[in-house]
């Protein structure tokens, strides 16, 4: 689940050394690391001076259960007992992205801006300086943050980071609103990177941008470009994606029957999100004249869904009832939620530390539980079906109020979190879902939008708003 689990999973994997055997701590070692260290603080609750390699495995136990303060507390006291230790970088870093991942900007920014200036030759510097940009982004502060990108980029030509560097300074004036600007990066990205994935999402970020700035034949020109392209795992959209966006661009400039034949090229599955979204399109399209073969187009579709009914059950009925009633949201939602999220076992556990059939966070659960009756949580509790759907659905009625009409925008905010949401929205320019999560910034965010999307499809299929078979 929730937001910046992901980003916290990447942390992990990017720095081994700030793992447990690069997995989560599990619940014993968490009790374990919170006993030495109550063992291990002086009379005025100071942490006592251990070995930097101690320091370092307790502050990774803390940060894979988003226990960020406690890990802080670890780095900052190694940091402070051997200042020239080679892992003082690595301290640094984690200290800032834990108020990176804990939304704390400001402070994680400061936190960068030491690295880079202090140890900016090394691996972890050159990550400081990217997550500065990022820090920026969030801040709102748009053009700084494109020009932090961009120092990135002529600092360290061969960093670790330099395509993604490319990307987000093409996106981040987008978000400055400097679409012109935007543009150059793209023809110096493809330059760049001529014949690589990498030049193909610059493409694809020319598309959204013209897209958001109803620039219709040119959307439609990099769209046709686009579908000639091959589409690796690293680019960063789907044939599907590309080949909706370009009907709708067609069906924005005028040209309807184009855009028909357009969105009855996009194919239709159980599980192809973009296929379904032109369905519907092709539905208010089509007229008395070709009614039948959007009608067709449906029927094989949910002749397919009745055929797997059995792999969509509906289970703790009366308890989502419950608790999407309350809160006027649709159940069959939670529903695809907690299919994507726990595949309905109560008992399921994330390498980030979520718990439960909607995968709650520990923080996520002290903030909303209140709202839903639960005024003092353990993490045990989150195991329990009931608390994990109250709980989670009081986060889902706070997220459909940030942004209502649309329920892509309220499953990307339950994976990617609902500030980046809201600049992945403002970017798009319009609240059409596909172009909405055309715009979603994470791989992983992206996926989770259209599986989710899609198990909810089925289940409006098979299913009332009081969850009867139909």
């Amino acid at each position: 689940m929730l937001k910046n689990v992901v980003l916290l999973v990447c942390l992990i994997c990017a720095f081994p050394a700030l793992a447990v055997g690069n997995q989560a701590a599990s619940e014993s070692t968490l009790a374990a690391v919170r006993r030495s260290d109550a063992a291990d603080r002086d009379a005025s609750g100071k942490l006592t001076k251990l070995t930097p390699a101690e320091h370092m495995r307790r502050a990774a136990v803390y940060l894979s259960v988003r226990a960020f303060a406690e890990a802080r507390d670890h780095w900052q006291t190694l940091i402070a007992n051997y200042p020239q230790d080679p892992r003082v970088p690595e301290a640094l870093l984690g200290i800032g992205r834990s108020y990176f991942l804990g939304k704390i900007y400001p402070d994680g920014y400061k936190i960068f801006n030491q690295l880079v200036q202090d140890y900016g030759g090394t691996k972890e510097g050159r990550e400081a300086l990217n997550f500065s940009a990022a820090s920026l982004l969030r801040m709102g502060r748009f053009e700084e943050s494109a020009a932090r990108y961009a120092e990135y980029v002529n600092r360290f030509p061969n960093g670790e980071r330099i395509d993604t560097a490319h990307l987000n300074v093409i996106d981040t004036l987008r978000e400055a609103d400097k679409p012109s600007e935007a543009l150059l990066w793209v023809t110096k990205t493809r330059q760049r990177f001529a014949g690589t994935a990498v030049e193909t999402n610059a493409m694809f970020a020319a598309l959204r941008l013209y897209v958001a700035e109803d620039r219709w034949p040119e959307a439609v020109n990099i769209a046709d470009q686009l579908l000639q392209r091959s589409f690796s795992k690293a680019v960063l959209t789907s044939r599907t994606e590309v080949a909706y966006l370009k009907a709708f661009s067609l069906e924005e400039a005028g040209k309807k029957d184009q855009a028909f034949a357009a969105y009855l090229a996009v194919p239709d599955s159980i599980d192809s999100y973009y296929g379904w979204l032109a369905s519907q399109r092709l539905a208010a399209l089509a007229g008395p004249s070709r009614a039948e073969i959007v009608a067709a187009r449906e029927a094989r579709v949910n002749s397919v869904i009745d055929n797997v009914s059995e792999q969509y059950p509906a289970p703790y009925r009366q308890a989502i009832l419950n608790a999407a009633k309350a809160r006027k949201l649709d159940p069959r939602f939670i529903l695809a939620l907690i299919k994507q999220e726990s595949v309905f076992k109560p008992s399921a556990k994330s390498p980030a530390g979520a718990r439960g059939l909607l995968q709650l966070t520990m923080d996520a659960a002290l903030k909303y539980g209140p709202g839903a009756g639960w005024n003092s949580l353990r993490e045990s509790q989150l195991y329990q079906p009931e608390t994990s759907i109250t709980v989670g659905a009081e986060y889902l009625e706070h997220l459909g109020k940030l942004f209502p009409g649309m329920m892509e925008p309220v499953a990307a905010s339950y994976n990617g979190g609902e500030d980046n949401v809201a600049r992945w929205l403002a970017r798009a320019k319009r609240k059409d879902p596909g172009v909405f999560t055309a715009e979603v910034g994470f791989d992983e965010t992206k996926g989770y939008v259209q599986k989710v999307m899609s198990n909810y499809r089925v289940y409006r299929r098979l299913y009332t708003l009081d969850l009867s078979r139909r």
